[in-house]
């Protein structure tokens, strides 16, 4: 079990007619079915993801490839986002329950099912998702279904359960204050989207935690377990047909009617231009985060945003060819030692985003640091190349592919993608829309959501040589004349 934060990293290639087969010279004659094809002919040869809506409005989708293996999960359009100050940190809380026992199985009989399967069972929450999942062998697939429809519609949430699960989250708690990458992040939205609930952390407040009860599980599943926020997703060995007749059998019983209060409708989340600092001297190094405001999962923008995410790059001082990287930042980190490590990210939500930069320096370097990530970002802006820009592309090509290598994260892609852009985009699709992107097209999308913008910053550590949160402003755009 565990909580994530949405990340969006894919990559196309950007040459579609290169072929990925290099042939050896008169190997293969022109007509022989071995002969090299093109990229984008190969893209359109993947298996097609198929999607059927049942009348209870749970969507089915699958990539069927005849594996012998499968994984196969619901995805729900619930997390954190959908929580009150009240509940925040119920949805977290609901993943942790749902392994320990239901009206059929004791949470010792559910284990050992499992066990005997050679399956693996698992959870995790993001802000806007919650996600169950299982691995199988192919012909387990209808006993996966059925223990995840088990535990997702009987759960008993005894008493006894849910105290002994509060002690481990309050555990959990303690383990990501330990963690300060993930302290960070959770100040970075905390200062980004104030009084908003994409402000809130997945876990919730320790108090909350310790007063959530059975009532309260139970009126977030009644309120937000509904046909249409769901999606059960299958890759691997799972024909689609017997799929869509499993999850009639096993969630026909899930409606789209109400017993409580129609919720509303989470408001867009307001981006606020500020920061966040916690000081600590006990601590060797500063850990600091700072975004600009980037766009949903749905904007077009979106691509254009990652090609620039994957052009500043990351690096790790434990890595070999950071002033060989293609990077200049990584080049710069390397060679005058600015930094132990860093991290371009993008994070999507349905409408916004967080677009910038993790990293890990020595407190004497940090504003040296500063100084070049924003001059990094202003060329982004002004005369990124087009070889630059190639690059990134190839990058993310590769990306692309290696993070779609096994059934589990092609299930994660289809069933997020489902939630995220109602649809799975096929990669061909994606190919043509990154290999679309050129300088002129980063150029003037950083310039929109980079250029002359206020960011949010979060630091925690000696951060005391973190320039004033204006001088950073001010490094938000060049001076032209």
């Amino acid at each position: 079990m565990a909580f994530r934060a949405a990340r969006n990293i894919f990559g196309v290639a950007k040459n579609p007619s290169k072929s990925l087969l290099v042939q050896g010279r008169n190997r293969f004659s022109t007509g022989s079915p071995l002969a090299a094809i093109p990229y984008n002919k190969a893209l359109l040869n993947v298996p097609p993801t198929r999607v059927s809506t049942l009348d209870n409005g749970i969507r089915v989708a699958t990539e069927d490839n005849g594996s012998p293996t499968s994984t196969v999960g619901i995805w729900i359009d619930a997390g954190s986002r959908y929580e009150s100050d009240e509940n925040n940190g119920v949805a977290h809380f609901l993943e942790h329950m749902a392994f320990k026992g239901t009206s059929k199985r004791t949470q010792a009989g559910l284990e050992l099912e499992i066990e005997n399967m050679g399956a693996h069972l698992n959870a995790y929450t993001s802000r806007e998702q919650t996600v169950f999942y299982a691995k199988c062998l192919s012909k387990d697939v209808g006993k996966a279904i059925e223990i995840l429809a088990d535990i997702l519609q009987n759960s008993k949430f005894e008493e006894s359960q849910i105290e002994r699960e509060r002690g481990v989250i309050l555990r959990e708690m303690q383990e990501v204050e330990t963690n300060l990458q993930e302290v960070v992040f959770d100040h970075l939205h905390a200062t980004a989207y104030q009084g908003t609930p994409l402000g809130r952390t997945i876990l919730g407040p320790t108090e909350n935690i310790k007063k959530i009860g059975r009532e309260h599980l139970l009126e977030y599943i009644q309120t937000h377990y509904k046909g249409p926020r769901m999606v059960v997703a299958g890759a691997g060995g799972v024909p689609h047909e017997e799929l869509v007749n499993l999850t009639k059998q096993h969630f026909g019983s899930v409606t789209t009617a109400y017993q409580l209060s129609i919720p509303d409708i989470p408001a867009n989340c307001r981006f606020t231009g500020s920061e966040i600092r916690v000081r600590d001297d006990s601590l060797p190094l500063a850990h600091i985060a700072i975004a600009v405001e980037g766009c949903g999962w749905k904007d077009p923008d979106n691509i254009p945003l990652m090609v620039a995410n994957t052009l500043i790059g990351s690096w790790d001082r434990s890595q070999a060819g950071g002033s060989v990287s293609g990077s200049n930042l990584a080049e710069a980190a390397s060679k005058l030692g600015l930094a132990y490590g860093f991290q371009a990210f993008n994070t999507c939500y349905k409408d916004t985003g967080l677009w910038g930069i993790y990293f890990v320096c020595d407190p004497l370097t940090i504003e040296d640091f500063v100084y070049n990530v924003q001059t990094e970002w202003m060329r982004l802006c002004n005369n990124i190349t087009e070889s630059e820009v190639e690059r990134a592309r190839n990058l993310l090509r590769t990306n692309m592919l290696l993070q779609l290598d096994g059934t589990t994260p092609v299930c994660e892609d289809i069933g997020r993608q489902l939630l995220c852009y109602d649809r799975r985009i096929p990669i061909h699709e994606l190919e043509a829309r990154i290999a679309a992107v050129d300088a002129a097209t980063i150029r003037e999308v950083c310039t929109h959501y980079i250029y002359d913008r206020c960011p949010a910053v979060a630091a925690v550590g000696p951060v005391e040589q973190l320039g004033e949160y204006n001088r950073i402003r001010s490094g938000m755009y060049w001076l032209r004349l």
